[in-house]
């Protein structure tokens, strides 16, 4: 773009633009899928070449890390680490080392990755603090803002942004830097940021992430509202954390109108650096919100408003690679352009956004007098319908489309053995008798391993935390018998929101075995007729069909074919009927999603999602209460199973 100088002439924006393929060499040792690999940067820079964005800037070379600039953040213990851990000498601790992390992976090419994405943003925040350039987009990987002094966590080996930031402070002075502004705008909070600028009023930190009360990751405390800073840096440190997830574009300018904006121009900063993550997009299978390109391209223009334009972005998270590169190209056009892409937003917040947005001005109002004024109540009534409630085009991560009752029983009535073309239903085979003489293992890895919960399956009722109560079985005698098993399946947590629970992600066994993997099972000895019960309320919430879903047949077949997907409960999610041995000469099932599912989880067409708390303590009682895990080893079991990428 041209524009104007001051002596009315016009000058080109320059816009710095740095990619390096060498940065995919980060990958997972084995070669297995992960939400934070290759493709991811690969897509961004084929998008921008695509549209010709990479013509119109200044395209820079990537550049390493020094050691110096590593240690003005991380310790030298973790400095030392990661620089080393790509070598020949670490290759028979490596993956043990990596294990020992939270969420986090490392290869042969891991080192040089880390060094030169974090030397990357040193570069282009350079260039703009310098003037060379006016404002510049670092395509880096792996990301930064979850890596701790001492630790790397959360994809995040080297925090970049932190390292980019306090080389502009400390070692170059005299380019005239004294304020940062550093915006975190990717779903999750910069937790590892907050810490490194805890005390230091030259920067002024800002997170806007889901936090659902400490229960998304990286699941603590950190991200709440109350924590605004310490000593000097007292009232520098703002947390926007949202109650929930779907928050989109309304949501994120609501919270750039009545907190970001007004105290950003009274912060008055000299340089914007943004940790540009992109997993709040729509469709993103771990941040599950829906903001789209227009919303990313109106947020960063409103902030080029601010410090001469010069801002700086830092690829941070983003795992859906269509809206990853579709934002990306967004923003790249604004730095360009100065203007946003074409769109519009007509919706309004969410009432918990204005219910955050006033909890955060209040807190904040004695720091920044310009929070100070009550929002009116004509603007915090505009309001869109709880969380919960909005359905999505992008997946189909909220209550299931499942069949209605006429549906199901039509299929399963085409089970039952016919006679001259006609179903005959008073000789039809008395299968609840003849169902209730076999026994079999129910296991459960969800909420049921709370036997308070599973009785609602059989007795019928609810305990707290469940939306709705359940009809409970036919038969409704309490288990024969109790036990526990580990099996080597992978637990996992997906979809945003369930019939019985509301908002927050359920779990699901991956159906395949997989011996790196250990998940706890409560197996309940039961009749089939009942297991034929629960799978119904488990997938249709009806309390009766006129056959089977799941017969003799089907459990002959299944100690076979190891699983058996049940075409008459295929919109259910729990469709999937796994074999997973024998107890006493008894067949153990349990009910889960199928490998075509787990590939869509993968893949995040449907979205990986953290528990809400009340599903979290089901969990957390089952486990406990079974004696076979501590509280503390069932919380950190859940979080794992929760935050580790498929």
């Amino acid at each position: 773009m041209e524009v104007k100088s001051g002596e009315g002439s016009t000058i080109k924006r320059r816009v710095g633009l740095l990619y390096d393929a060498r940065m995919c060499k980060h990958n997972t040792p084995d070669g297995d899928y992960h939400p934070e690999n290759p493709n991811r940067i690969k897509a961004i820079w084929n998008k921008l070449q695509a549209a010709g964005i990479p013509q119109r800037c200044v395209v820079l070379n990537a550049k390493e890390v020094k050691d110096k600039n590593l240690l003005s953040v991380h310790t030298e213990n973790h400095v030392n680490l990661i620089k080393n851990i790509s070598s020949k000498q670490f290759d028979s601790r490596r993956d043990r080392i990596a294990s020992k992390l939270n969420s986090i992976y490392l290869n042969e090419g891991s080192s040089e990755a880390a060094y030169l994405a974090a030397g990357s943003v040193i570069e282009v925040a350079e260039r703009v603090a310098e003037g060379e350039l006016n404002s510049a987009f670092a395509i880096v990987r792996p990301p930064g803002h979850h890596a701790e002094p001492d630790e790397a966590m959360g994809f995040c080996l080297y925090n970049n942004v932190a390292v980019a930031a306090s080389f502009l402070l400390n070692e170059r002075p005299e380019l005239g830097i004294n304020k940062i502004l550093i915006v975190d705008w990717d779903v999750h909070h910069g937790n590892s940021t907050q810490k490194m600028f805890w005390k230091d009023p030259r920067v002024l930190f800002f997170s806007v992430h889901r936090h659902e009360f400490g229960t998304f990751y990286p699941a603590n405390d950190d991200g709440f509202y109350t924590m605004i800073g310490e000593g000097p840096g007292l009232g520098y440190n703002i947390n926007v954390p949202w109650e929930n997830g779907r928050c989109g574009d309304a949501d994120y300018l609501a919270v750039w109108d009545h907190i970001l904006l007004p105290v950003a121009k009274d912060f008055g900063p000299d340089i914007i650096i943004i940790s540009a993550g992109f997993d709040a997009a729509a469709g993103d299978p771990l941040g599950g919100c829906r903001v789209t390109p227009y919303g990313y391209s109106v947020m960063l223009k409103k902030l080029m408003d601010f410090a001469q334009g010069k801002i700086v972005l830092a690829l941070e998270g983003g795992y859906n690679l269509g809206s990853l590169s579709n934002s990306v190209l967004a923003c790249m056009n604004v730095l360009l352009e100065d203007k946003p892409v074409t769109g519009s937003s007509e919706a309004y917040p969410f009432e918990s956004t204005w219910r955050v947005i006033q909890a955060v001005r209040k807190k904040l109002s004695a720091f920044w007098p310009t929070l100070a004024d009550e929002l009116p109540t004509k603007l915090t009534s505009l309001k869109a319908p709880p969380a919960h409630m909005i359905s999505s085009s992008d997946s189909e991560d909220e209550d299931t489309k499942v069949e209605t009752l006429e549906a199901v029983l039509q299929v399963a009535l085409s089970k039952l053995k016919v006679d001259d073309g006609h179903a005959d239903l008073g000789t039809a085979t008395p299968w609840r008798s003849e169902l209730s003489k076999v026994d079999v293992f129910y296991a459960s890895f969800g909420s049921n391993m709370w036997k308070s919960r599973f009785l609602c399956y059989i007795e019928g009722g609810q305990v707290e935390g469940m939306q709705k109560p359940c009809s409970g079985s036919k038969d409704r005698s309490p288990p024969k018998e109790i036990l526990w098993k580990t099996f080597p399946h992978r637990l996992f947590f997906g979809r945003d929101s369930s019939h019985t629970w509301g908002p927050g992600g359920v779990a699901f066994l991956n159906p395949e075995c997989d011996c790196r993997h250990k998940a706890y099972l409560c197996l309940y000895r039961i009749t089939l007729e009942q297991f034929n019960d629960v799978l119904l309320q488990e997938n249709v919430y009806s309390d009766d069909v006129s056959s089977p879903l799941f017969d003799t047949n089907d459990l002959n077949s299944v100690a076979n074919k190891k699983a058996v997907s049940l075409e008459a409960l295929k919109n259910g999610w729990y469709h999937n009927v796994v074999y997973l041995g024998k107890e006493h000469g008894i067949p153990i099932l349990t009910m889960t999603c199928s490998l075509s599912a787990v590939g869509k989880f993968k893949s995040g067409e449907f979205p990986l999602r953290a528990p809400a708390p009340a599903y979290t303590n089901t969990l957390i009682k089952g486990l406990v209460e079974g004696k076979h895990l501590s509280e503390e080893e069932a919380k950190a079991y859940i979080h794992e199973a929760s935050t580790k990428g498929l």
